[in-house]
């Protein structure tokens, strides 16, 4: 389970660590709508082709560098970092089960960062199960019409092209939907908790019409599919945690350097120094559970334990971690004025999406008695 990098996964981190502490992290900080000149430096550095192959333009990223990226960049943003790994989440599932022909129209533009993908799976009545979606499609001469409402849209407002599923005759299906089609609605952006600066919304479905080269999987096969490409987004979402935790250790650490009470910095008292210790290791920890996944991943088994294991353990991690950041600044974490309880906020969503935490600690149990 070793966490060492090749040496050119390490000069990615390396780029994407100096982009992400020195133009996303100041852009995104409080900001409460998308920093887009943000996106056009992801764009430059072919990161918004992280999950697009080569042969359409795009980065072709190995799976460690995925999850190297998706960590560098939300120890500046989780906003940002959720944005572009729901963007190469639409890109991997164009990429995996389009025909050439659309695969050809979509990615090389994707892959230049716009159109920016979106993701739909979720309703107001099916989240964590999806197999109970009512949205559905219905075959007409010239392709598909889709009707119903998705919630929990990411990059919901600044996307072009959505992949929705939909239940057909046969089961459940996946479909590319361009944002410009007539009767696709997109709801007002939600009001959160955390993650404020990235746009979520609810979609609504009255008779949009697809061609039928627009329907990626076959009837029926299209929620198996789903939970083939969420393994890895969970895996992603995992180094997101692992790098938002990191943030805030790193926010603490120089606070209880500098802080001082009874005339000497705080972080000259044990009690500190077993905080920074105790945040230090739970990183470290999610980090070697989220790059083992990966290497599964990349190696091609079957990694579903190993990505929930990674989620579950590195996100209510971070969940601890930006606790005890804020807790370190004492009456300042409690305030705007520094980083800690916008990370603090931000760390309670990675314990939601891309399936809870109950929802990680059932697929470990079933694969701990042989079910999965």
């Amino acid at each position: 389970m070793a966490a060492e990098l090749t040496a050119e996964q390490a000069a990615i981190q390396e780029t994407v660590r100096e982009v992400a502490r020195e133009e996303v992290r100041p852009a995104a900080r409080g900001a409460e709508s998308f920093p887009e000149s943000v996106w056009d430096t992801l764009a430059t550095l072919d990161l918004t082709g992280l999950t697009t192959p080569v042969e359409y333009g795009g980065f072709g990223a190995d799976r460690v560098s995925y999850a190297v990226v998706n960590e560098e960049l939300a120890a500046g943003s989780l906003s940002v970092a959720t944005a572009l790994s729901v963007h190469c989440l639409a890109s991997s599932c164009i990429a995996t089960f389009a025909e050439e022909s659309v695969r050809e129209e979509w990615l090389p533009e994707m892959a230049t960062g716009r159109p920016v993908g979106a993701f739909a799976l979720s309703e107001p009545e099916a989240g964590s199960n999806p197999a109970e979606m009512t949205t559905t499609a219905r075959a007409v001469d010239d392709g598909w019409v889709l009707d119903g409402e998705k919630q929990w849209i990411t990059n919901g407002q600044r996307s072009g092209v959505v992949v929705v599923f939909a239940r057909t005759d046969e089961g459940v299906t996946q479909f590319l939907v361009p944002k410009d089609r007539p009767g696709l609605t997109v709801g007002p952006k939600e009001e959160k908790l955390g993650l404020r600066a990235s746009d979520t919304t609810s979609l609504s479905l009255d008779g949009v019409r697809v061609p039928d080269r627009y329907r990626l999987t076959e009837p029926g096969r299209g929620l198996s599919a789903a939970l083939e490409v969420l393994t890895g987004g969970r895996v992603g979402i995992a180094a997101q945690a692992v790098g938002l935790a990191q943030a805030a250790y790193e926010h603490a650490r120089e606070y209880a350097g500098e802080r001082e009470q009874f005339d000497r910095p705080i972080g000259e008292f044990q009690s500190i120094r077993h905080a920074l210790a105790e945040m230090r290791t739970t990183i470290q920890a999610g980090r070697l559970l989220t790059r083992d996944a990966a290497r599964r991943l990349e190696r091609g088994e079957d990694a579903r334990a190993a990505a929930s294991m990674a989620k579950y353990f590195a996100s209510e991690g971070a969940m601890d971690v930006t606790n005890e950041a804020v807790q370190i600044h004492g009456g300042y974490g409690y305030t705007t004025e520094y980083p800690v309880e916008q990370l603090y906020r931000d760390a309670r969503i990675t314990t939601i999406y891309e399936g809870t935490t109950q929802i990680q600690k059932t697929i470990i149990g079933r694969d701990i008695f042989g079910e999965l």
